[in-house]
């Protein structure tokens, strides 16, 4: 891929897109589609798989295949399916949203933090619990099945809104009816949603909310949303149902629905506002919102209405160290274990333990720890008969060497004592 532009093309593509779109489709990973093809086998021929992508794609002839259904498991239960496109195709999907992104981004709402640069979900929990410590109430909306089910013209509408190139708009119809391949090989063909996984999906569903939204007629009506999962900001009851219901009738245009159990108005129960209401806690991007105790820089105590971990996210993070079995890596040494699972601890502190860090670091002392301690009396036969000098001995080591384990570094050390069962 030399020259930096198409000639005597239909559609005038920089084959320099093409290129750094596939950079950003290497570093992302990602599994193979239906064809088969992984990133490995494309890159063994990546000159002439990318030249016939861009001439595909400038010629007009590039047709985007099946995406291949996975389903995968929901934190709270049950699944959902997400969509796999091919490598070639997430390669021309990325350098779609590459050239239409810096022309919508511009005029999304302050309040819009998913799939944004410079903007991420831990923001977007920080300006939410500066919000509930201002406002007492709050709609925790959930739309129901929204990739699903949004339909495909208003964002057609939107992007001939944003752009004049005809080729984007072109290819975002053809990727918006691409039919879904299913896990018995069965094709459905897509007369409304966006499949969840493909790099077009997140800049085309911000799309479509910039305009389903209510922003432009209630301004000032705070909230924050991450893609569909949204926290809206009220100064009262009254406020809040009205807003919701306002919400519910806009959405219904689009023949989208909330939930009618998940979406709910949330009283944000703290010290002085002592008015009774039987909900008084919401999750927003793995975040349990509720009142709990706070330490003031004079030490005393207070109830805030705080953001930390939640008990779904837990539920999920205990069954991923139950599936490690670590005690049943007594092959392995110590550091070898560390090396192992620090990556995946330490991911979950610096997302789950940005807010009350202490219920998190709680947690994976009582997770990780004993499984340790199971460990060392397999490993070992001083300690197979003997469970309090195995944790007794963890405690050394942890003393010893505090760096070793990811959540050891930020307090969960063993103290010798008695730990939780495994």
């Amino acid at each position: 891929m030399v020259k930096a532009r198409s000639v005597s093309k239909p559609f005038d593509i920089s084959k320099r897109l093409v290129w750094n779109a596939y950079l950003k489709v290497k570093a992302n990973r990602g599994a193979a589609g239906v064809d088969g093809q992984s990133l490995d086998k494309f890159a063994q021929d990546e000159k002439n798989n990318l030249y016939k992508l861009w001439n595909r794609l400038s010629s007009g002839s590039y047709f985007p295949p099946p995406v291949r259904a996975v389903n995968i498991p929901k934190i709270g239960g049950g699944s959902r399916s997400l969509g796999v496109p091919t490598v070639a195709d997430r390669i021309a999907q990325t350098a779609v949203a590459m050239t239409l992104e810096p022309e919508v981004d511009r005029i999304f709402h302050p309040d819009s933090f998913g799939y944004r640069p410079g903007r991420s979900a831990l923001d977007a929990v920080e300006v939410c619990k500066q919000r509930c410590w201002r406002s007492p109430w709050v709609i925790d909306l959930d739309i129901q099945g929204f990739f699903d089910n949004v339909p495909h013209n208003p964002i057609i509408a939107a992007v001939e809104k944003h752009t004049d190139l005809a080729w984007v708009l072109l290819y975002v119809r053809r990727w918006l009816i691409a039919p879904m391949q299913q896990l018995d090989g069965t094709l459905v063909r897509r007369e409304k949603g966006i499949p969840q996984g493909s790099p077009i999906s997140p800049l085309l569903s911000n799309l479509f909310m910039h305009y389903a939204w209510l922003a432009r007629e209630y301004p000032a009506i705070r909230f924050e949303r991450y893609g569909d999962d949204a926290v809206v900001h009220c100064a009262s009851e009254k406020q809040a149902n009205f807003v919701r219901d306002v919400i519910e009738r806009r959405l219904l245009r689009f023949g989208l629905r909330l939930h009618p159990e998940k979406t709910r108005v949330v009283y944000c129960k703290q010290e002085g506002r002592d008015r009774d209401f039987p909900v008084t806690a919401f999750t927003f991007l793995g975040y349990t919102f509720r009142p709990r105790a706070a330490r003031l820089p004079d030490g005393r105590l207070k109830t805030g209405f705080l953001p930390a971990v939640s008990g779904i996210a837990m539920k999920s993070m205990a069954k991923r160290i139950r599936s490690w079995r670590l005690g049943r890596w007594t092959e392995l040494s110590f550091r070898e274990i560390a090396a192992l699972i620090n990556p995946i601890v330490a991911g979950w502190i610096n997302y789950y333990g940005r807010f009350y860090k202490s219920r998190l670091i709680r947690f994976l002392e009582q997770q990780i720890n004993p499984f340790l301690v199971k460990w060392a009396r397999r490993k070992y036969k001083r300690y197979r008969r003997a469970s309090r000098k195995a944790r007794k001995r963890l405690a050394e080591i942890a003393s010893a060497f505090p760096g070793m384990f990811a959540h050891w570094k930020h307090g969960a050390l063993p103290t010798g004592s008695t730990m939780g069962a495994v």
